[in-house]
């Protein structure tokens, strides 16, 4: 079923496909896989323009929805014809969650579905499109967890790619889910320390809110209880560009006096509520750790480092907000994941990973990868970046420290018009 709209500078055609649920058994069950093809309105003939598979950061995020061309959309555009993927389990691609997971049967039986739900099986699910539309070659364009897609793309099948753009997302071939945690806690430590230097009256407003939760109870609009490890959440503010300054205007805003006393105010409730929501991509708590397992178990890899950095504890005196790690109270305490939580619990023990990435094809790759690096980047170690891009054939590398994880959100036109011409020198 394909549905086209033009509207505001774009053409859209809505695809569905019908893929493996395990590919290893292409005859066995199905799945849906939906697809939106963007192209720009100002081409006559669209239908003569390269492709280019977009592939979104996550785990489990869904494509974008866009309403116009703008930022690295328009500028892909003018040269391309765009495919932006659902991975499956999101948006419209089988959706996996709380209402639907139910129906594989137990935890156990849900967990063993959600193993073909990786990397692996999304690069195998874009070369089923790519053959069912008769594309011969098409360039991706990978945004964090997107870039780590694409270096399962190249291991897996290279001759079916002509170039390759990534942002913030070259994934470690090899380290364990420990090593990344330990070096996103490092970073983040050292961008909290950024943050509370620009704006120290925030270091102090944090005081008080820790206080304040030690002796009177609040909860978000919801209905769920505040505790300090939630507002420490409000750390994924710190992996912005620009979006970090927007998180003066939670703290400043966080008090309020009320009949009842002093108070913390709706607008601070709701966004921490806003940063704790997981209703709609709860494949994102579910595996998140997985994408760094290999022929082992994470076992809450970001809890138990955790140890290592007391500073980030929810009992230290002004505890450091936290970012992109994921928890098990997280299925304790949220009424949206906590059916999910036996799931969770047997995929973070779970030890039969396979390998994501052929180090042997990705040294020998000949597709030319264009990748910006961000330098303090709190979510893709920068460090672990670079020993990618050096132990992967033809990869050509934009290190910046202008931007932060999410550059493409900021200056996203730029970024890929720098990244496309850098693929071709």
């Amino acid at each position: 079923m394909s549905n086209t709209h033009t509207f505001r500078g774009m053409n859209t055609t809505e695809h569905y496909f019908q893929v493996p649920l395990d590919h290893a058994r292409p005859a066995g069950e199905k799945i849906t896989v939906f697809a939106r093809e963007i192209s720009s309105t100002e081409h006559t003939d669209p239908a003569s323009l390269p492709w280019l598979l977009f592939l979104q950061g996550g785990p489990g995020g869904k494509s974008p929805r866009p309403a116009s061309l703008s930022g690295w959309l328009a500028e892909a555009a003018k040269t391309f014809r765009i495919l932006l993927l659902d991975q499956r389990g999101t948006g419209l691609s089988t959706p996996a969650n709380r209402q639907s997971l139910p129906m594989r049967g137990d935890a156990a039986a849900q967990a063993a579905y959600l193993t073909h739900f990786r990397a692996d099986s999304i690069v195998r699910d874009a070369e089923a499109i790519r053959k069912d539309l008769g594309i011969e070659k098409w360039s991706t364009f990978g945004q964090s967890y997107g870039g780590f897609c694409t270096l399962t793309y190249l291991s897996l099948a290279p001759a079916a790619l002509e170039r390759c753009i990534v942002t913030g997302g070259l994934a470690s071939l090899t380290a364990d889910a420990d090593t990344v945690y330990r070096a996103t806690y490092r970073r983040m430590a050292e961008r909290n320390a950024e943050y509370f230097e620009w704006y120290p009256q925030d270091r102090k407003v944090l005081r008080e809110i820790v206080a304040h939760l030690a002796h009177t109870e609040e909860h978000l609009p919801g209905g769920r209880a505040l505790t300090v490890p939630l507002v420490q959440m409000l750390g994924q503010f710190l992996g912005g560009n620009a979006r970090v300054h927007s998180l003066h205007h939670v703290f400043e805003a966080a008090f309020i006096e009320t009949p009842g006393g002093r108070r913390l105010s709706d607008t601070f409730l709701a966004a921490v509520a806003e940063q704790a929501d997981r209703t709609t991509n709860p494949l994102y708590a579910l595996l998140h750790e997985s994408i760094y397992a290999q022929g082992a178990a994470t076992n809450w890899s970001a809890q138990r480092v955790l140890a290592e950095f007391p500073a980030f504890s929810p009992d230290a005196e002004l505890p450091l907000l936290t970012g992109e790690m994921v928890f098990s109270w997280y299925f304790e305490d949220d009424a949206v994941l906590r059916p999910l939580e036996e799931t969770a619990r047997i995929l973070a023990e779970h030890e039969d990973w396979g390998p994501l990435y052929d180090p042997t094809v990705l040294a020998a790759n000949t597709v030319p990868v264009a990748a910006a690096v961000y330098a303090h980047d709190v979510y893709v170690d920068r460090d672990l970046s670079l020993q990618t891009a050096a132990a992967v054939g033809n990869v050509r590398v934009w290190e910046t420290e202008e931007f932060h994880h999410d550059g493409i959100g900021d200056e996203g036109a730029m970024i890929f018009a720098k990244l496309l011409e850098l693929g071709k020198d």
